[in-house]
């Protein structure tokens, strides 16, 4: 009886009679109907519409430009029709493929291309971005920056071009996204910092997208940069010490000055914008009229720039006596020229300098630098064009980028 009902079985699933839905994709081309093609480029100001126009239904539509771009879009809940929600490219070739179902459960498919017309050709405006840094290796805390020629102050415009920004990483990480700084400047960083030893890549896919009524975007350069390991150092004001890890691993505590009372130094998470051998700086740069108690005019060596307005870590042999007991320096971290010298060769554009625990106001998100990571996640992610209620980017002050001071 057993041998028999496994006969039957095995006869039952070798029936000749083939499933629908394991069949080959039937050919779709007299069920579906595109709204662009023929001898008529296309409007790209006009969205794209598939329909279906047998007795069957459209079960996913997929839009990609020559790039591999896709196009947002809709399918309705009949499956009847399909629509863009996304803008269309001035000047592009789209290849649209359209799967389908029959009555009977049967799949199908059609794949069709167009080319859209370049409207507005000489007359749009164009929208260009740039991004930054330069190609190069970084520390795991540099963001990405993207400067537009233009600024753009309606929000679904600015939605228009976020969208048309894309950034990658390998690894990856587990969550990004854009910031608008001012109505030019938007930031991209992950949830947390880069992977170290990764590889990112920005691009725009905005070239001939419409972004208002008068202005295109415009194809830019591409950016890919590296990362390094992961070098933070951790200065502590109220300990008089910089502790400097890498790749989570301690390597040293140095014993350090601070920024003494009014002046003192920023607290929260800085990145290292550059590296430079030597630096004059003099009190008068910063407000301090020469000739007073606290006027200075120094030559200082192995200095590493954490704010456009001058802070450094950099070398004070002038106040080594403090250093590791007292806070008197005007803003900067000071220590001896042999460990500001290890320092200057450990660090990297990119690498992180967190303060804690000093008495002086907190590091400004921008304008001064990259204070990106002091931003709040879910602040960082109510600064992108698609939140609910996105608040306008601060723009940097007149009084942002100042002399060296220490």
């Amino acid at each position: 009886m057993l041998v028999v009902a496994l006969g039957a079985g095995a006869t039952a699933c070798g029936s000749s009679e083939t499933h629908p839905l394991a069949a080959a994709p039937y050919d779709a081309a007299q069920d579906v109907a595109i709204s662009a093609g023929g001898r008529t480029k296309a409007d790209p100001d006009k969205p794209l519409e598939v329909t279906a126009t047998g007795k069957g239904r459209l079960t996913d539509v997929v839009a990609v430009d020559a790039s591999g771009r896709r196009v947002a879009g809709e399918l309705s809940a009949d499956g009847t029709r399909w629509r863009t929600t996304g803008p269309l490219a001035a000047a592009a070739r789209y290849t649209v493929t359209a799967s389908t179902e029959n009555g009977d459960g049967g799949p199908g498919r059609r794949t069709m291309t167009f080319d859209t017309a370049a409207q507005g050709k000489g007359k749009d405006k164009r929208l260009k971005v740039t991004f930054g840094p330069e190609k190069g290796t970084y520390g795991v805390g540099q963001p990405i920056v993207a400067e537009l020629n233009a600024p753009v102050e309606d929000r679904k415009a600015r939605a228009v071009v976020e969208n048309s920004l894309k950034v990658t990483s390998k690894p990856a990480v587990e969550t990004g996204g854009w910031y608008w700084v001012d109505s030019k400047t938007l930031h991209y960083r992950p949830k947390e910092y880069w992977p170290a030893n990764a590889t990112v890549t920005a691009r725009s896919e905005l070239g001939g997208v419409r972004v208002t009524d008068k202005v295109r975007g415009a194809a830019g350069k591409p950016l890919t940069i590296r990362t390094g390991s992961k070098i933070e150092a951790v200065v502590d004001a109220s300990r008089h010490a910089m502790t400097v890890f890498k790749d989570g691993e301690e390597l040293t505590t140095l014993p350090v000055t601070t920024g003494k009372p009014g002046f003192a130094t920023r607290n929260g998470v800085k990145v290292v914008l550059g590296k430079e051998y030597f630096v004059r700086m003099r009190g008068t740069s910063v407000g301090i009229a020469a000739g007073s108690s606290e006027s200075y005019d120094l030559p200082v060596y192995y200095a590493t720039r954490v704010t456009w307005s001058g802070e450094y870590v950099h070398a004070a042999p002038w106040s080594v006596g403090s250093h590791g007991s007292a806070n008197v320096s005007h803003g900067c971290v000071g220590m001896s020229t042999k460990n500001a010298a290890w320092f200057f060769e450990t660090v990297r554009e990119g690498d992180l300098v967190h303060v804690v625990n000093s008495i002086g106001e907190d590091m400004d998100p921008f304008g001064n630098g990259f204070g990106d990571w002091n931003v709040d996640w879910a602040e960082w992610k109510a600064g992108s064009a698609n939140a609910p209620e996105a608040p306008p980017g601060k723009a940097p002050g007149p009084a942002d980028r100042l002399s060296p001071r220490i």
